[in-house]
């Protein structure tokens, strides 16, 4: 099946599938309708969906990281997560943590978590699935649950998980957050909760209420695409209450490209030339922000 095939429809319509209230037998008739028939649909459906095949860019045992499981405590209980620190670091380093889209800690999120290691900070890819019992391998499965958790716990064991890295041997105690869909959320609103949050990086992520804002100490990083429509519905007001309120922050928009566009295990939406231009932006950010 060939990529040029896929239309923005086609896109539209996963996005309502994977974040709003469309189901996977709705998607798929819809997807058919589009398609021109089951067998096309059929074709078309893994290229929409992310594939845990091509999830590693940076091998689990690459010789320059050091990346383990762990386990600490959460808001309420044990949180589990994924450590990664460079093997040959020198002097204390800025830590990160990566949270996940709303498929839980997969196999890609870990290896952002290795991606951010390997610029040099220590990261840490927590499983915000853990107090329901892990992320599970089935991705629609993982999203129902992550439907059900309750924000406010999600964004207490955030914190916990920036405290734990705080603490670390070899951490300079400052840590930042970076996010993607689900996650990207979830990072603007432990912006909003966590006055230790030195920097804060959410992609394509919902914004917080505009009265949360003057809370935030972190400096932000917002990343969104061009062709989200809805997330970036959000965006003024977040951009005038942010100004209103004095904060530090920067809000870039990648024309032409779709919700979930650094994920490049997802075919159809991955844009290359925006994902790479983020990542660096998003590097040099959390290297002023946090060394």
């Amino acid at each position: 099946m060939d990529k040029s095939q896929i239309t923005q429809a086609m896109i539209d319509a996963y996005d309502e599938y994977t974040h709003l209230t469309l189901d996977r037998r709705r998607f798929m008739e819809r997807l058919t309708a589009l398609a021109g028939s089951g067998a096309a649909a059929a074709a078309i459906a893994p290229l929409l969906a992310a594939s845990s095949a091509s999830a590693e860019m940076i091998a689990a045992d690459d010789a320059r990281l050091n990346a383990r499981d762990v386990v600490y405590g959460g808001s309420s209980g044990e949180m589990k997560g994924y450590l990664v620190r460079p093997k040959d670091e020198t002097g204390p380093l800025g830590s990160v943590v990566v949270i996940h889209e709303n498929r839980g800690l997969n196999p890609h999120i870990r290896d952002v978590a290795r991606r951010m290691a390997l610029e040099g900070f220590i990261a840490l890819a927590p499983d915000f699935l853990s107090p329901s019992g892990g992320t599970p391998d089935d991705e629609d499965k993982a999203r129902d649950m992550i439907g059900k958790l309750d924000p406010a716990v999600t964004v207490a064991d955030a914190e916990a998980s920036l405290q734990f890295l705080a603490g670390l041997d070899g951490a300079n105690g400052k840590v930042g957050a970076i996010g993607f869909c689900w996650g990207g959320g979830l990072v603007n609103r432990l912006a909003t909760k966590s006055p230790d949050l030195k920097a804060a990086v959410a992609y394509y992520g919902a914004q917080p209420p505009a009265k949360d804002v003057p809370a935030i100490k972190a400096a932000l990083l917002l990343h969104y695409a061009g062709l989200d429509e809805r997330i970036n519905a959000g965006i003024d007001a977040y951009r005038k209450a942010l100004e209103e309120n004095g904060k530090t922050f920067e809000i870039h928009v990648y024309d032409g490209v779709n919700h979930a566009f650094n994920n490049d295990t997802s075919a159809a939406r991955y844009d290359k030339a925006a994902a790479d231009l983020a990542w660096q932006r998003t590097v040099a950010f959390l290297k002023k922000n946090i060394g």
